[in-house]
């Protein structure tokens, strides 16, 4: 079974249109975890008033910073799947998204997609209506899309085989594979570059391959000014070089702690 793990904070509106998403799936047999780096009293009530046809959870903890990592290891714990599939909470899955996944649910390899993105005056009309029908090519370009080549659904042939680092809007692994690294390190405390460049080389570490899922797993990604900022990036490079440099491949702050 395939568990699809959704980091979200407070965007409740967002949240709604990756459940309808997920729900209107080409197919079933999947489980779906709320990641939740935060305990918001309006996911909480959305969540306790909404009806899917998929099993989900919802995982929780208090909102005292950015705790990504850690959270998405709690939810590595209790998914159920024997594959996890992550997806950012600004990203809503192609009808086929489950799909693509499933077919790969039995290989040892690290999966990895791509995302389209949308713009702010699309988005906004997403938002309000909290429900998600589909994006035709027509739709995309109509609606001033970005990377409007990366929504094209060509799964036999991919429009790209050029090899990219692993996002972490949308990516996929055996769960057995990412607990022998540990899990995410929860050394990394800012919203910036760290925590999906970091799985990905341990995951490669350990001996893993990549296989693209682009043109074939796809995400629409729903616009929001960066939150970034220049202080964290540096923070976690250097994080990131050091565990680099000691060439350890399973984290010590990861969901079994050292």
């Amino acid at each position: 079974m395939i568990s699809v793990i959704i980091s979200h904070y407070k965007n409740v509106a967002n949240l709604a249109l990756i459940l309808d998403a997920l729900d209107k799936q080409s197919v079933d047999g999947f489980e779906v975890i709320i990641s939740e780096d935060g305990q918001d009293d309006a996911t909480k009530q959305f969540l306790a008033s909404s009806s899917y046809s998929f099993p989900w959870q919802h995982t929780t903890q208090k909102d005292i910073g950015f705790r990504k990592t850690r959270i998405l290891n709690t939810s590595v714990k209790k998914a159920k799947g024997s594959f996890l599939v992550f997806i950012d909470g600004d990203c809503v899955p192609h009808i086929h998204f489950v799909k693509a996944y499933q077919k790969m649910e039995n290989s040892n390899l690290v999966c990895y997609g791509r995302r389209v993105m949308l713009s702010e005056s699309m988005t906004q009309k997403l938002q309000k209506k909290r429900e998600f029908n589909g994006l035709s090519l027509l739709d995309l370009v109509m609606g001033g899309a970005a990377k409007i080549k990366d929504g094209i659904y060509s799964p036999s042939f991919p429009l790209s085989t050029k090899e990219r680092g692993l996002k972490g809007c949308n990516w996929g692994v055996k769960k057995e594979l990412l607990l022998k690294i540990n899990g995410f390190d929860e050394v990394y405390v800012h919203a910036t570059v760290g925590e999906d460049d970091d799985v990905e080389w341990r995951l490669k570490g350990i001996g893993l391959k990549k296989h693209s899922m682009k043109n074939n797993a796809i995400v629409y990604h729903l616009y929001h000014k960066r939150t970034y900022n220049q202080e964290g990036t540096i923070i976690n490079q250097q994080l990131m070089q050091e565990r680099i440099a000691q060439n350890k491949f399973v984290c010590a702050d990861g969901i079994l702690k050292a």
